[in-house]
């Protein structure tokens, strides 16, 4: 089968990055996690006090972020690393979910990181999910899947994760944290989260994993079969 690309959107807590992890391991496709690269920048730029209104800065400090990903055999997962260090669980934090989506708002960064995802992408075999993957970064990626969830299931997710990794914040702060990030995120002017004309929906609020993941394979698998 020719190799494709899969690309998936949607809103944060929906599953996005774990579906498209297994997807790709399926596939034996590369997974590339946008949302992990714009944490990475954000991380950059809380620890060097990077003024998101000083453009100066921040092209300079772009230029000092390099974004990689190693497979973790542990996690049987790619873990994320800034300039060389190991950033996957920092980036992870409430702190940084709270200064990401201004952050990724941000043309300058946006374009850079775009490039990168679609350098990323250029010989296909790609698994990638953000917000504007089917969009922007990849407009003719032969499947597109727009990911949506119940908020208040969303909220209950994100909270299970946060609590897994150290972190036990009230729900009604994780609510509000989705509910500025969904808004940043639909309406900045760069790259907002959009649902492309030719995706496919899926809603994930009532779905297992395995179940997301065999949607997504079953899209695949019709492109693909088209295709031969």
């Amino acid at each position: 089968m020719s190799k494709i690309i899969v690309a998936l959107d949607g809103f944060s807590s929906c599953g996005k990055s774990t579906t498209a992890k297994r997807v790709a391991a399926k596939l034996h496709y590369a997974f590339v996690d946008t949302g992990a690269m714009y944490r990475a920048v954000a991380l950059y730029f809380h620890r060097n006090q990077v003024d998101c209104n000083d453009l100066n800065a921040i092209e300079k400090a772009l230029e000092e972020v390099h974004i990689t990903f190693e497979f973790n055999p542990e996690r049987l997962a790619s873990d994320t690393y800034l300039n060389g260090e190991n950033v996957e669980n920092e980036i992870r934090k409430m702190y940084i979910s709270d200064i990401v989506s201004q952050v990724s708002a941000i043309p300058t960064v946006r374009h850079a990181m775009v490039a990168q995802q679609q350098k990323m992408g250029k010989k296909k075999g790609v698994v990638m999910d953000g917000r504007d993957v089917g969009t922007v970064v990849f407009p003719n990626a032969e499947v597109k899947i727009f990911m949506t969830a119940d908020p208040k299931i969303r909220a209950q997710r994100r909270k299970l994760e946060l609590m897994q990794k150290g972190e036990d914040l009230p729900i009604e702060q994780i609510v509000e944290n989705l509910k500025i990030r969904d808004e940043i995120d639909s309406n900045r002017s760069e790259g907002p989260l959009k649902r492309a004309d030719d995706a496919i929906d899926l809603d994930t609020s009532y779905k297992s994993m395995d179940e997301q993941v065999a949607f997504v394979l079953e899209q695949v698998r019709r492109v693909q079969h088209a295709g031969k």
